[in-house]
């Protein structure tokens, strides 16, 4: 216990991740103290052993950070650390279709040989879009505007080329550049942040360039995600919640999974931001739902925590349906309050999808109860994970007592979950939504 991990090329991902939280918390000294390390990494060494670095996380991370840095303080130094993470990021879209691979490897970059993915997450290449558009906004360099919506075009050619036409399945064969291979179709893991950015690139575009594209492609999936991926769950006291599974298409039919995850929790803040901003006022309401949802199995649970991975009998459509006792029998987990088929990952490991919708809810719509809703959340978590130097994921929620805990504390524990917290109880003028929009991992970027 108490240990640590050197991940994500060895190059203070923490730290890094959680700068824009120092500002916003006040923490100024803090702030330019960690900033002064930050712009000292050395982005041409990695941790002993790796000559590769994981693309995706290290644009959320490193980049998303230091350029939501610079954004908040204006210290150029953090501008021009970006732009040399840029860079080096860059060279991962030197494949012969300009789409990069999961991992940057430097070995295979010098040798010309890079290849985009043929069983990759559809999230990785198509959530780099938000940071890449920053970048090229406060640096005026088009180009990595460009490479990015070389993917945006790939994704609008084949969105209704898939099994389920008008989304993109969960694994994509980004060299080939089909979308056939895979019948799985999810919002949670592996896929999440391709549709977070949907809208999320609309606004931060203000209506110029190809702002449109992205409007039309988030309007057209998430008609078939409430179709076909949403579901209600039957319980005794009918509550008005939804949540998100996994839908599979198979020849003889469409089949959906009842199974939520923490990581689906964002989908609340999704549906609310994107509602308030197209002018759909029923997917805000499909937002509180669902946000409604996701603090609903945190208050479920004996520790007040969320489960990794969790299944519900659910009803036949979204709309109200009678509790049926005889096949709660049959299906449910008697270990768990009604409702619930299995927590079958009970792990809780700092997610902060669930207070990141509750957050943009109440931003949204002011209504004091949510900040009620996050204040037990908050004394839950912190009850729950709390050790001798931070906090830590916890191994089963579902366990009565004193929590077990794991030796890890993620870096978006201070760049996401601390900073949602702190923000609900903040005056909505902090980081304004109408002035910011935040990345996936939470970064506030200013909108043009």
């Amino acid at each position: 216990m108490c240990g640590y991990k050197d991940q994500f090329g060895g190059w203070a991902a923490t730290l890094v991740d959680s700068l824009d939280t120092l500002w916003i918390m006040g923490l100024k000294d803090e702030f330019y103290e960690a900033a002064a390390a930050a712009v000292a990494i050395d982005f041409a060494s990695t941790t002993a052993g790796t000559t590769s670095i994981n693309v995706f996380e290290t644009t959320i991370r490193h980049l998303g950070g230091m350029l939501s840095a610079y954004d908040l303080s204006g210290e150029p130094a953090l501008l021009e650390k970006a732009k040399e993470l840029g860079r080096l990021l860059y060279i991962a879209f030197d494949t012969p279709n300009r789409i990069p691979g999961f991992w940057l490897d430097f070995e295979n970059a010098r040798a010309g040989r890079q290849l985009a993915g043929t069983h990759d997450p559809s999230a990785s290449p198509a959530s780099l879009s938000l940071e890449f558009t920053r970048l090229a906004q406060l640096t005026g360099e088009d180009k990595y505007y460009d490479a990015i919506h070389r993917v945006t075009t790939f994704l609008e050619r084949t969105q209704e080329d898939s099994k389920l036409p008008g989304m993109w399945p969960a694994m994509i064969n980004f060299q080939e550049e089909h979308v056939r291979g895979d019948n799985s179709f999810a919002l949670g893991a592996l896929a999440d942040s391709l549709y977070e950015y949907l809208p999320k690139m609309a606004i931060l575009l203000g209506g110029r360039n190809h702002s449109q594209i992205y409007e039309k492609m988030y309007r057209r999936s998430m008609d078939v995600a409430i179709k076909h991926l949403l579901f209600r769950p039957m319980l005794p006291n009918n509550e008005d919640i939804l949540f998100a599974g996994t839908t599979f298409v198979h020849d003889d039919g469409i089949q959906l999974v009842p199974e939520g995850q923490h990581l689906h929790c964002f989908l609340g803040g999704l549906f609310a931001v994107a509602g308030k901003s197209f002018s759909i006022p029923e997917h805000v309401t499909i937002g509180e739902r669902l946000a409604r949802g996701c603090a609903w199995v945190y208050s479920a649970m004996p520790t007040g925590l969320m489960p990794e991975y969790f299944a519900l009998l659910e009803c036949p459509s979204l709309q109200p349906c009678a509790w049926n006792e005889t096949r709660w029998e049959l299906e449910g987990n008697k270990k768990l309050k009604k409702g619930f088929q299995h927590a079958r990952d009970p792990r809780y490991q700092l997610r902060p999808e669930a207070i990141e919708s509750i957050f943009i809810m109440y931003r949204i719509t002011g209504q004091e109860e949510f900040r009620e809703i996050a204040w037990r959340m908050f004394e839950s978590i912190v009850e729950g994970t709390k050790a001798p130097f931070g906090h830590a994921a916890v191994k089963d929620i579902t366990a009565e007592g004193v929590t077990e805990k794991e030796d890890s504390m993620e870096s978006f524990w201070l760049a996401e979950t601390l900073k949602y917290f702190y923000l609900i109880f903040s005056p909505p003028d902090l980081i304004s939504l109408d002035e910011y929009v935040f990345s996936t991992e939470a970064h506030p970027f200013k909108r043009t």
